[in-house]
């Protein structure tokens, strides 16, 4: 198959993935500039750190100092987990001192996206070298596209969605969280790589994969569902104030919010952006110390300030 089809089959699928999981976000949507970042890194700047400590470890320590010779089959499950997770993770240790990124939806959301980055780019490679027939290509592209590139996607998305629930906790916890978040990925990847590396285990490895994509899944649920539970308690308080209609309160937290006609469509979108946002950092100042909960208390008074500017001129 051509270098052009090679390349359609890459990325559009997981433009489609990235897409659905942003969607998925129900609430508070991330900057779509921000995702594009995160999914770009994964497609460029962990492909390109992965193949230098690659060869640096293989150059250095297997051949140098441990003067070993690693067979493909060891480096697929016991090197190449390793240190594709910390290449892919790397970058979310940047991401997760943004404002933006404030707990375990955010964190699956920009982790899913490093991690569908890096499939892609590792998709295409695969794509245009396993080209010698029509069948053999057919065949890597569906498995790639449903199982290998969603892995990455899911390993990373787990680390993301650890340090999402560890961002406002203290140092000590906060780092022993992380270390769990690296070695689950890790196991998962590394699992994922020995069953389709043994022909036997192949159909075990699927299914372990759709079972792994499943728990994932029902964790990003469960995730928004408890968003939806702060956006309400945090609003009703608001509501009490004075500040936010009482009927108002269930429409913010479901579907209604998209429907026009409840309140003044002039405002409707950045009314209920706003609402959500002043839930959302009500919650964080309860769990943050020092600058952040400095700046959330300031966000928060603006946000008040917003809200009832809007509502006054609906």
């Amino acid at each position: 198959m051509s270098v052009v089809f090679s390349f359609l089959a890459a990325v559009f699928p997981m433009l489609v993935y990235l897409y659905l999981i942003w969607r998925f976000d129900r609430y508070e949507r991330e900057p779509t500039t921000l995702v594009l970042v995160n999914f770009l890194w994964g497609a460029v700047g962990a492909i390109i750190l992965t193949t230098f400590l690659s060869s640096l470890i293989q150059l250095l320590l297997l051949n140098f100092i441990l003067q070993l010779s690693i067979s493909d089959f060891w480096d697929s499950v016991l090197f190449a987990p390793v240190i594709e997770e910390l290449t892919k993770g790397f970058f979310l240790f940047i991401m997760v001192k943004n404002k933006k990124f404030d707990n375990i939806t955010d964190g699956i959301v920009y982790g899913g996206a490093i991690g569908l980055g890096f499939g892609m780019t590792e998709n295409f490679f695969y794509f245009i070298t396993n080209s010698s027939s029509i069948y053999n290509w057919f065949l890597i592209v569906i498995i790639r596209t449903l199982f290998s590139a969603v892995m990455h996607c899911v390993t990373t998305g787990i680390l993301g969605m650890i340090l999402g629930y560890s961002k406002f906790k203290n140092g000590f916890k906060r780092t022993v969280l992380v270390i769990i978040g690296f070695f689950i990925a890790i196991v998962i990847h590394s699992l994922w790589n020995l069953f389709v590396s043994i022909d036997s285990l192949a159909l075990i490895g699927f299914v372990y994969m759709l079972l792994v994509v499943g728990i994932l899944i029902f964790i990003f649920n469960l995730s928004v569902y408890k968003e939806k539970q702060i956006i309400f308690s945090q609003l009703s308080e608001e509501s009490k104030n004075g500040l936010i209609p009482a009927q108002h309160l269930g429409i913010i937290t479901s579907n209604e919010r998209h429907v026009p006609g409840w309140v003044d469509e002039r405002i409707r979108k950045i009314y209920i952006l706003s609402a959500v946002r002043l839930a959302f950092r009500k919650e964080q100042t309860i769990h943050s110390t020092g600058l952040d909960k400095k700046y959330h208390q300031t966000d928060i008074e603006n946000l008040r300030e917003s809200i009832s500017n809007l509502l006054e001129k609906k």
